[in-house]
């Protein structure tokens, strides 16, 4: 078996704000596979700034993996515990290598009968006008989930912005839910919290900074709002860890990004840990290409969980790779008449 690596540098349509700075490139990786005439892709989603393995022996480690890659799928993600975007380029590679069709990793309605995924639309940060206007677009294109994404402008600015957005509509017409990207303080959390809580919003996400678990805990304990766990998640490897830190904080929702948190299996052991504690979930993508999304969508599909996920990230860049993955009236669809761009994709890896 032969085994590459490739760097790609997704670019933003439009520089995208976080509570973390502005975002003009994504940088992600990809594995490929060949054997006997056969080949399989992976994306490891490697997330400046963000990721639990974003250190600079990381392109040392990808490089090992191709060299020991007959090591098999098994000893290899267990190799490579501190890289979480690695092992889930890796599933996705040994997946797609045995699959008939490299990019059909899963059976699901999603992929056979173009069954979409109920999806959030996305609303970046910005001045009021620009969030305004995403606002408005997302409501034309059918969403009824909208994400907003706050903490990087004036508090005040964004609460009368989503006044704004109750005046026009109700909870029964847009569920609202905000990511804070741990730009609180814990001193401040609880004040902020009850504010927002008046606007009728679904839930929010992160409102401190990770690993502040007695604060999370009393925040999750008393808050007039549902509070999703996200970057918490990340870095916590051993599945007794994961346990504790769930039933310590109790939170309302846990938020899984599979290139954040080991894959396919690091995130199934998030999602049994979450239920046997009465603690909802849902998928959301990391800023992959369409390799990685795609792979996400397909697993997300399995799961049978009615919430709109967090998938609708693929039409940021300009230079995605073209695919059948499709945003239609707030979903995510798999359209079969359209073509993988497999040219890019061998082109990628020579």
């Amino acid at each position: 078996m032969k085994a590459t690596f490739k760097k790609y540098l997704l670019d933003f349509k439009n520089p995208s704000g976080t509570s973390r700075g502005i975002l003009r490139t994504k940088e992600t990786w990809f594995l490929f596979l060949e054997e006997e005439g056969k080949w399989g892709i992976g994306e490891c989603g490697l997330f400046r700034g963000l990721s639990f393995d974003d250190v600079p022996e990381y392109e040392e480690k990808c490089t090992w993996v191709a060299h020991n890659i007959n090591l098999g799928e098994t000893e290899l993600l267990m190799q490579c515990q501190d890289f979480p975007s690695i092992q889930f380029g890796v599933e996705q590679a040994f997946m797609s290598l045995r699959s008939k069709n490299p990019f059909h990793l899963f059976d699901s309605s999603f992929v056979s009968h173009q069954k979409p995924i109920a999806i959030n639309g996305l609303v970046w940060m910005g001045d009021r006008e620009f969030m305004h206007e995403q606002i408005e677009e997302k409501l034309k294109n059918g969403f009824s989930c909208i994400k907003m994404k706050i903490g990087a402008i004036d508090f005040d600015t964004e609460i009368a912005l989503l006044k704004s957005i109750r005046e026009r509509y109700s909870k029964e017409d847009i569920e609202l839910r905000v990511d804070a990207n741990g730009a609180f303080t814990p001193q401040e959390a609880l004040f902020k919290l009850d504010v927002l809580s008046k606007l009728d919003l679904h839930s929010i996400e992160q409102p401190i900074k990770q690993g502040q678990t007695e604060e999370m805990k009393r925040l999750c304990n008393n808050t007039p709002l549902p509070i999703a766990l996200d970057e918490e998640l990340i870095g916590v490897v051993d599945v007794t860890k994961k346990a504790a830190l769930l039933q310590t904080i109790q939170p309302q929702y846990i938020i899984l990004k599979p290139s954040l948190v080991g894959g396919f299996a690091g995130s199934s052991e998030w999602i049994s840990i979450a239920e046997k504690n009465n603690i909802g979930w849902w998928v959301t993508s990391a800023l992959e290409s369409n390799i990685g999304l795609n792979a996400i969508a397909q697993w997300t599909a399995t799961l049978n969980n009615k919430m709109p996920q967090g998938l609708g990230t693929g039409s940021l860049f300009t230079n995605n790779i073209e695919s059948p993955l499709e945003v239609d009236n707030g979903g995510l669809f798999y359209n079969k008449s359209k073509k993988w761009n497999t040219n890019l994709i061998e082109s990628l890896c020579i």
